[in-house]
């Protein structure tokens, strides 16, 4: 507070003025002094206010990534910040006054501008506007602008704000981030691809053995037929030379052509059933090796499981002990060839473990339930069984606790996949008598 002056001497009385009255005057100047160094203190303070609070605006605009710009009714800026102008190249002072449509970089964009500058009941939570921006290169620069309008203490609109984001880097980062999910989708059907033809090639000897007796047993008859067809080359021919029947009937009975005839039926009946058979095999390992293609329909869990454990136990495991039990007939919505690829990889992993334990013999438990329209399979073997430290990581890509080039670590991994793409649930733990114990869950149609 400034020093008071130092008081008038006192003055000798005028006429009609007592001691008293100047005394009362002099107070008055003196409250009266006292309230204006009071107002001034006051105006500092909210001085220094105004100040810290322009200061925090300030600080506020220059430290926004997104642009700003104030306008007035006609679309003139008013107000803006410095990301504004970094992108267009422009100084702030340059561009207050200037025309907001002056900054877009094509006419589509001015046109957007123009309309919203001229639509008078523009909501008051704001509106969202595409447009370009010529930046300070002279590019087109993509902005997404929130546009919303600015009002005086009568409510009465005296102008716009918008607020915006420019959207080139965005869009990039979202290219590219589409670019690594479609490599990362293309690197999954791969890995489902490969776990399918490793699991393929481990049961190449029983689809060797599956084979054999069918074709073994169309080469059979084929030969057969070879040596009868060669009995009748001959008796045609002898027919057709025009030998007399008394002569024929003695060649008749030594190339046996009655028994012959009475065969050939047989023969092809068989024949037939064998290449069939071999065509069935032919087509389930195809069904199960071609790349899935999410044909779905409707699917016999039960056919599934029982053509899963014959495959394992003709192929890599043909002293596994099996006790299937059926449920009652589930039907899912689902594709065979996938659904195959969960029950082989369950049951191949069951012979593994008991194996691995040295379980004599090797036993698996599969048991089907439907309730609640759920399809529901249980598989538990006679192995050790998952140790805890393994539970939280058992279907994490590449994970596995079999040796070296036993196992790729996708198996249950991928089965997981599958089984969650088809609405159901695949869960593991430890069954009470010992070792482990695998869910499949799976909605079962109506």
């Amino acid at each position: 507070m400034p020093d008071r002056p130092p008081l008038a001497p006192m003055l000798p009385p005028a006429d009609g003025l007592d001691d008293s009255a100047w005394l009362d005057v002099i107070q008055k100047m003196d409250e009266v002094y006292s309230q204006l160094v009071a107002d001034e203190v006051a105006l500092e303070e909210k001085n220094a206010q105004l100040e810290q609070s322009q200061q925090f605006i300030f600080s506020l605009l220059s430290a926004m990534s997104d642009v700003l710009v104030a306008c007035d009714a006609g679309g003139r800026i008013e107000e803006t910040n410095r990301a504004l102008a970094e992108l267009t190249g422009r100084d702030e002072a340059a561009l207050r006054g200037s025309g907001i449509a002056a900054l877009m970089a094509d006419e589509a964009s001015r046109v957007r501008i123009r309309h919203v500058l001229g639509t008078p009941a523009l909501q008051r939570g704001g509106t969202v506007l595409e447009v370009e921006l010529l930046d300070g290169a002279g590019q087109p620069v993509p902005v997404d602008f929130n546009c919303t309008p600015r009002l005086d203490a009568a409510g009465r609109r005296v102008g716009l704000v918008f607020v915006g984001r420019p959207m080139g880097e965005l869009k990039r980062a979202y290219h590219q981030l589409r670019e690594a999910h479609e490599a990362l989708k293309r690197t999954q059907q791969q890995l489902l691809h490969s776990e399918k033809m490793a699991s393929l090639g481990r049961l190449v000897a029983g689809v060797a053995h599956e084979l054999n007796n069918p074709i073994s047993f169309v080469l059979g008859n084929v030969h057969a037929l070879t040596r009868y067809t060669e009995r009748l080359r001959q008796y045609l021919g002898e027919i057709h030379d025009g030998r007399p029947v008394a002569e024929l009937a003695p060649m008749r009975r030594r190339l046996r052509i009655d028994h012959l005839l009475a065969d050939l039926p047989s023969l092809m009946e068989g024949t037939l059933e064998g290449a069939q058979r071999t065509a069935d095999i032919v087509q389930g390992l195809k069904r199960f090796s071609a790349a899935d293609r999410d044909e779905r329909g409707p699917v016999r869990l039960n056919e599934v499981v029982e053509q899963a454990i014959h495959w394992v136990r003709k192929g890599t495991a043909p002293d596994f002990v099996v006790h299937w039990q059926p449920g009652p007939d589930s039907v899912v919505e689902g594709a065979p060839g996938p659904l195959l690829q969960v029950m082989l990889n369950l049951i191949q992993n069951a012979w593994d473990a008991a194996s691995g334990a040295g379980a004599k013999p090797p036993t698996l438990w599969i048991t089907g339930h439907l309730e609640a329209g759920l399809a529901r399979l249980v598989f538990r073997d006679n192995g050790s069984g998952i140790a805890p430290e393994h539970l939280g990581r058992l279907f994490d890509p590449f994970f596995t606790t079999k040796p070296v080039g036993k196992g790729t670590g996708l198996g249950l991994s991928i089965s997981y996949g599958i089984v969650e793409q088809h609405g159901g649930r695949l869960l593991a733990g430890n069954y009470t008598d010992g070792g482990a114990e695998f869910v499949v869950e799976l909605p079962a149609r109506g």
